[in-house]
């Protein structure tokens, strides 16, 4: 008896996660946003920053620098010497920053690759959004489209980023998986081919409401919340949900419930940070939401 509660009790390694992103001391963009939501999910995170701020660049002045993109590289030769690269579970990538830093992201990908076939990309394609237009340099788009996308098995645009992708003009239901279809098969073959489309907010939804929508080879669902009125827009919240959607289908394999856990935690974030009256989200206040959001929103089958 005492071997069999032994045996029962004995830990289990947690998955690791390449996290490729920004960072910021003040705030949640960035790794800043995906580290603590990834790790009360149970994941190691190997953060390496593409950048490092004092804020985000919302507060329209901060102070630090954008790492020269060779710095992935050499993260990755450190890692690699320790022997580990076979044990990770996965890439995530955010705001690269550069043209060199695109490829650098994507080079790390393959290493991972090579040493584990079964690693996973999530690329989170930071370029711009509503209201804001493009907030990268020109170059990047046309770069992320041509390089880190066909090496993906994820991706997370939003609405603006889908459109900027694809050339489709999303504004309906049908629009957006037309598009999202599009977008899905320039994704890698052979891999699971996921689109995750956030902060959709289209002319057929029910007002007062935002939307993520989920599409694969197996279908398309969509998750549905109360669109909190917060004004500014907070900065970060791509990035966590594009982390929490990714954490969330490594542990379960299953895009539904990914979906659906992810959008309830990220909806309970948003509302604590209305909540506080914060300018930045609320990331360690909601921390406990992450693994088991208190109200969950159902994914819808769509198609």
């Amino acid at each position: 008896m005492l071997s069999a509660m032994t045996a029962a009790s004995t830990p289990s390694l947690p998955l690791n996660i390449l996290s490729i992103q920004s960072w910021v001391s003040y705030g949640h963009v960035g790794n800043a946003a995906a580290t603590l939501p990834l790790q009360r999910l149970g994941f190691e995170v190997w953060g390496v920053n593409t950048v490092q701020f004092s804020n985000h660049t919302g507060y329209g002045a901060w102070t630090g620098m954008v790492f020269p993109p060779e710095l992935v590289s050499e993260i990755l030769d450190g890692i690699e010497a320790r022997g580990v690269l076979p044990t990770c579970n996965g890439v995530l990538s955010g705001y690269m920053g550069s043209e060199g830093t695109v490829e650098e992201v994507v080079r790390a990908v393959r290493r991972v690759r090579e040493a584990n076939p079964a690693a996973l990309y999530c690329c989170d394609p930071v370029m711009g959004d509503v209201g804001r237009g493009v907030f990268v340099r020109p170059e990047l788009p046309d770069l992320i489209a041509a390089q880190a996308i066909p090496a993906a098995d994820i991706v997370t645009p939003n609405q603006f980023e889908l459109e900027l992708l694809t050339g489709h003009k999303v504004a309906t239901l049908t629009q957006a998986l037309e598009a999202a279809k599009v977008l899905r098969g320039r994704l890698r073959a052979g891999g699971p081919r996921i689109v995750v489309v956030t902060s959709m907010v289209r002319s057929d939804a029910p007002e007062g409401s935002i939307e993520t929508l989920a599409v694969t080879g197996e279908g398309a669902w969509l998750c549905r919340t109360p669109l909190i009125p917060l004004d500014p827009p907070r900065n970060g919240t791509g990035d966590a949900i594009a982390a929490l959607f990714y954490g969330q289908y490594l542990k379960t394999g299953r895009v539904a419930q990914a979906l659906s856990l992810s959008m309830s935690a990220l909806y309970a974030l948003l509302d604590i940070t209305h909540q506080l009256g914060t300018r930045e989200i609320q990331l360690v206040a909601a921390q406990n939401e992450y693994a088991q959001p208190s109200h969950v929103f159902p994914a819808e089958r769509v198609e």
